[in-house]
């Protein structure tokens, strides 16, 4: 089959779209950086794509809350073909600020299923300042629970690094918790001894009911060669080449998802 099409789309404020366009090729897809503003001219772009990623960065510089300016534009100018694109056997990603705009534009926690969303109630849940009111760059450990997510196929714990201030994970009532569990829609977790930004049951990326859509906080674009590692000269002690980061193995999923 031919490489599926990837758009990573960019918006002012956007940093991380040239590495994630450049692992998804990597891994075999056909990526296309296309800005914002252009979709917002041309929607019906999104229908010649089979996997749609929102990259890292602070779109429209987060000056009201990390996502929310991306994620109304989603929503209220691009709603019918968004749609169309979540009820299609197609994948949808959101990394660090792309998560972000995914709950904001409140395509996760429900996704296709539950597109549009009805906005007369409040959402479910929303990401926020970490419980130390500051932004965290380091290194995570994460793992992976049962869940559904296509992205995630294979996997059961990862190292990534975050670097984000409004990462933390909120939610209106314990029952939305336990619906999560009970549909696979908690994604990925940090270790339990080590909750970076203090969010609810230590959540770092969740799913749609389908799996077909992942947003996350910890940066998978950013590990995608083991010498990115901080400890790559210990950890990879007598290797002869250069090996993949552990991040590769999320995009890689996604385009062999149409293989």
């Amino acid at each position: 089959m031919a490489a599926p099409r990837v758009l990573v789309l960019r918006a002012p404020g956007t940093n991380c779209d040239v590495e994630t366009a450049w692992v998804f090729e990597h891994c075999g897809g056909r990526p296309e950086r296309i800005h914002l503003f252009r979709l917002l001219e041309q929607p019906k772009l999104l229908r010649d794509f089979q996997i749609l990623c929102i990259p890292g960065g602070f779109s429209y510089g987060d000056d009201v809350g990390a996502g929310v300016i991306f994620g109304a534009k989603m929503r209220s100018h691009l709603g019918d073909v968004l749609g169309e694109f979540l009820a299609a056997d197609k994948l949808t990603l959101g990394i660090c600020n792309g998560f972000q705009v995914l709950i904001k534009a409140r395509v996760l926690p429900g996704g296709g299923p539950a597109w549009p969303p009805d906005m007369t109630r409040p959402a479910d849940a929303t990401l926020t300042w970490n419980a130390n009111g500051r932004y965290t760059c380091r290194w995570v450990k994460l793992q992976v629970p049962e869940s559904k997510s296509v992205f995630l196929r294979g996997i059961s714990e990862l190292e990534l690094p975050m670097a984000h201030a409004e990462g933390r994970i909120a939610i209106d009532s314990p029952a939305i918790l336990d619906r999560w569990r009970a549909g696979g829609q908690i994604a990925l977790t940090y270790d339990p001894t080590d909750n970076p930004n203090g969010s609810t049951a230590g959540i770092a990326g969740l799913c749609d009911p389908t799996g077909r859509v992942l947003g996350l906080m910890p940066h998978p674009e950013r590990f995608i060669h083991a010498t990115q590692h901080p400890r790559w000269t210990r950890e990879r002690a007598g290797a002869t080449a250069v090996c993949e980061g552990e991040g590769v193995r999320i995009f890689r999923n996604a385009v062999e998802y149409f293989g």
